[in-house]
């Protein structure tokens, strides 16, 4: 499906961060610490370089554009999820490789999540608008 030109840069954004939540699921399940080191690193310059900035802008610019009764649990399973992303990030600091696990489960539900059910209704109130 064609994304709506508001939401394309943010489409692509979710592939990357696809890639990062896979990358931090394998690194998590290796084993080697080195491994989880070296992820847990990238994961935390990704966070403040990409995925906070991508959900500032969520929650600042597209989610107040959500405000019916019928797409108001979409509002909060997003901010919830971005809460949960931000609260792991202290375990990550610390090379924790169940946070790193579950930072990459996390990550891929919330893209899926965004994808699936949150930008098509975005797109619908866009449309009308």
């Amino acid at each position: 499906m064609k994304r709506s030109p508001a939401l394309q840069q943010l489409s692509r954004e979710h592939h990357t961060a696809l890639t990062l939540a896979k990358a931090s699921e394998r690194a998590a399940q290796s084993g080697e610490e080195a491994q989880v080191r070296l992820t847990c690193q990238r994961v935390i310059r990704a966070y403040a370089n990409e995925l906070e900035p991508h959900f500032q802008f969520e929650e600042q610019s597209l989610l107040p554009l959500l405000h019916s009764a019928a797409t108001h649990p979409l509002v909060e399973r997003t901010l919830a999820d971005h809460q949960q992303l931000r609260g792991l990030l202290d375990a990550l600091r610390q090379n924790d490789a169940g946070a790193l696990d579950s930072f990459g489960k996390c990550l891929t539900a919330h893209v899926r999540f965004e994808e699936r059910e949150l930008f098509p209704a975005l797109e619908s109130l866009l449309q009308r608008e």
